[in-house]
């Protein structure tokens, strides 16, 4: 080995140690800090302002003004009324709003229902971006073609009712003189 390298190791070895040539080095301090730290240390503040819990919560529903949604689904409610102050937790998903519009609908307040209409109209535009509708435009009187279509129709039906039987009379003759096959 290199000799320089060796002796530039063994000073960062003595650099490290705390006492003399014999004891261990120095540890480096780790911090850990944990999600159940932080909500131990949120329940005891929680609990500084006496909140009391709520049952019965199926669903939370919180929406932003981006048109997302952050969704509790059966999360642990307290409340404390003198602080006004509420707690929610529990697993938490961000959605869109449109994929939860069936059944939040009536959760909407006014802003929300502005955006959604922004929102529809957005999409609305989106389908159809060259202002080009699917459906023509009618010229002329409807009435008058429906009515000349069915009367030609009641022709067709007429032919069709005279050609029928003696198309089946042709069928039986042609099936009567042809030889059969063995």
């Amino acid at each position: 080995m290199n000799l320089e390298k060796v002796r530039e190791l063994q000073q960062n070895a003595e650099q490290v140690r705390t006492g003399g040539k014999g004891t261990a080095r120095r540890k480096k301090k780790v911090v850990h800090k944990s999600a159940a730290s932080n909500d131990k240390k949120v329940q005891s503040n929680l609990k500084k302002l006496s909140v009391t819990s709520i049952v019965d919560i199926d669903e939370v529903n919180m929406i932003r003004d981006d048109g997302t949604v952050i969704h509790f689904k059966n999360p642990k409610v307290q409340a404390s009324v003198p602080a006004n102050t509420f707690s929610v937790s529990g697993d938490r998903y961000n959605k869109q709003i449109t994929e939860m519009l069936p059944d939040i609908l009536n959760q909407l307040g006014t802003e929300s229902l502005v955006h959604l209409k922004k929102l529809a109209d957005y999409a609305a535009n989106q389908f159809n971006i060259n202002g080009k509708d699917d459906v023509p435009d009618l010229v002329g009187n409807f009435d008058e073609a429906s009515k000349k279509e069915s009367k030609r129709e009641e022709c067709e039906e007429e032919q069709n009712e005279e050609r029928e039987p003696k198309e089946a009379l042709l069928d039986v003759e042609q099936r009567e003189h042809k030889p059969l096959e063995a």
